[in-house]
């Protein structure tokens, strides 16, 4: 993977110590849209697991991990889409 995505896994890594990260690079299908870059890594759809998000509702949880990637998200990267889940949480 490339330098974005890497520096999104180990942000949301070292934030959340999740048991669960999926991390996936969806730029190519957003080629010729707004904010898609030639080189990718400017779409990312994330499923995250931790036990940080227990009790916590939707938008607290999108909240605290777009703390957490603030750099990328004021950069290089246009859109995220967000599944953060608790333990046992489907």
């Amino acid at each position: 993977m490339g330098a974005i995505f890497d520096a999104i896994q180990q942000k949301l890594t070292e934030a959340f110590s999740p048991t669960r990260l999926v991390i996936e690079d969806e730029s190519s299908r957003h080629a010729g849209h707004a904010g898609a870059r030639p080189g990718g890594e400017s779409h990312f759809n994330v499923l995250i697991e931790a036990e940080a998000f227990a009790g916590a509702p939707k938008v607290a949880r999108q909240r605290m991990i777009y703390r957490a990637l603030a750099e990328e998200m004021a950069g290089p990267v246009h859109a995220l889409s967000l599944k953060a889940l608790a333990p046992g949480e489907a």
